[in-house]
Formats: C-alpha cells, sequence, structure tokens
C-alpha cells in the first residue's frame, strides 16, 4: 500500500498498481530496461497487474512466470475492457500507466493516473485523462518508489 495526502489533490490509499503494456512498458513487444527492478520493489507495496490487447505476443513469456496478474484482453472495445477492469479493483485504490487512446478511461478513473511518453508516443485522451505525463516508465514508477516526489507535481 501506497498512502499520501497532498494538498489540492487530497489524500489517496493505493492498492493496485495496473500497467499498460506495448507503448509503456515496453516497446516493440520488449520490456524497457529498469522495469523489472523497479517492480520487483513495488510488489511489496503494492498488486501489480498487467493489461494488454498483447499486439507483439510477447507478455506472457515475458511475465507468466511472475506473480504478477498478466490480463490479455479480448480483441475489440480494449479501452472499456480496461477501464472496467480498473472499476472491479476499485479504481480509486489504483494507479495506473498508459500511453494509448485505449488507455485514457482506465486513466480517468484512477486515484492516481501517470501518462507515460516513450518512443511510440502518448495518445492526447491518455495525456488529458492523466494527472501526471512522466518522459518514461522508469520515471513513472520511481514516483511511486518515491511518492514524495508527487507533492511537488500535485500539490495546489
Amino acid at each position: 500500500m501506497i498512502e499520501f495526502d497532498i494538498s489540492g489533490f487530497g489524500q489517496r490509499t493505493l492498492h493496485h498498481l495496473v500497467l499498460d503494456y506495448n507503448g509503456t512498458l515496453a516497446l516493440d513487444g520488449r520490456v524497457q530496461p529498469g522495469v523489472f527492478s523497479r517492480l520487483s520493489q513495488l510488489k511489496s507495496q503494492l498488486q501489480i497487474h498487467i493489461l494488454t490487447a498483447d499486439t507483439y505476443g510477447t507478455v506472457r513469456s515475458t511475465f507468466g512466470q511472475t506473480d504478477y496478474t498478466v490480463h490479455v484482453l479480448p480483441a475489440g472495445n480494449e479501452c472499456a475492457a480496461k477501464a472496467e477492469y480498473v472499476r472491479e479493483l476499485k479504481a480509486p485504490s489504483c494507479v495506473c500507466l498508459g500511453n494509448g487512446n485505449n488507455d485514457a478511461v482506465m486513466l480517468a478513473e484512477a486515484g492516481l493516473a501517470i501518462a507515460v511518453l516513450q518512443p511510440e508516443g502518448v495518445a492526447r485522451a491518455a495525456l488529458t485523462s492523466a494527472h501526471i505525463l512522466v518522459p518514461g516508465i522508469e520515471a513513472g514508477l520511481d514516483l511511486l518508489l518515491h511518492p514524495t516526489r508527487l507533492k511537488a507535481t500535485l500539490r495546489a
């Protein structure tokens, strides 16, 4: 669990880390450097969920042997499926990271929403649904490892 109370943003108690895979954790189906070590540190504080349409078919070979929840979405309306998944976890208790159009509603539902700008880019819908934009997945995960950093960005 990660807890914080930020003036103008409010109090949050986060239990779940929900991550988009391609474009957020991975580029061209390969996980970005530094991700595994950061997730390993965060798993003692947050339940980790990876949601994906799995464009490259690599998520199960990459994360199948971990204790993270990997959910491959059925084709069609991934945006609604991701948002529903977060709602079932109790959205205010979720921190979500994503970059795509199909992440926008999930980000809008989350207690803390982080848009990730990787080489693939970030969709405007994801950007406008997020509380924070970070320049890469490592920076986004580092905010959770050092939550006092959130204050400088989110306080009113």
